[in-house]
């Protein structure tokens, strides 16, 4: 009889020791879950953020294609979209004649006027959104710079 009574105990050590080891792999499970969650939201958060710098970088462009630099000068652009806020600044470079009434604003360098330099610009993106797993913390920014000439 002493022989059951031991065996029985030693079937329940087997079993408590099989529940501890499962639980430690389960628990190394959720744990390396969790963290692959994170990383994988982190880069879809820097791809949607890239992806809209290179949007708001041609809208600038044909923004300034479009607008009447003798009139208007146009400077900055904002908006946002969907927590995304985006700033882009543009500068230009070129002939006075080609800057128009930008000249005395964001302009980085003037050429002769008897050079035939075409107007090149400086766009400057710049989006900020917030960490998804740290919202109460600073604001992640994205930054691109496209030389660009019109």
């Amino acid at each position: 009889m002493k022989w059951k009574k031991t065996r029985k105990a030693f079937s329940m050590l087997t079993a408590i020791v099989v529940i501890v080891l499962m639980s430690t792999v389960a628990i190394l499970i959720m744990n390396m879950s969790g963290k692959l969650i994170k990383e994988t939201t982190a880069q879809y958060q820097k791809e949607q953020a890239m992806l809209l710098a290179n949007s708001y970088t041609e809208y600038a462009v044909m923004a300034v294609t479009a607008n009447d630099r003798s009139t208007n000068c146009l400077n900055t652009i904002n908006g946002t979209w969907n927590g995304y806020s985006a700033r882009i600044h543009i500068a230009y470079i070129g002939t006075t004649a080609a800057i128009g009434n930008c000249a005395g604003t964001r302009t980085l360098g003037t050429v002769p006027p008897n050079n035939q330099m075409p107007l090149t610009i400086i766009i400057d993106a710049y989006i900020d959104y917030d960490d998804l797993d740290n919202t109460g913390g600073p604001k992640i920014v994205y930054h691109r710079r496209t030389v660009q000439k019109i």
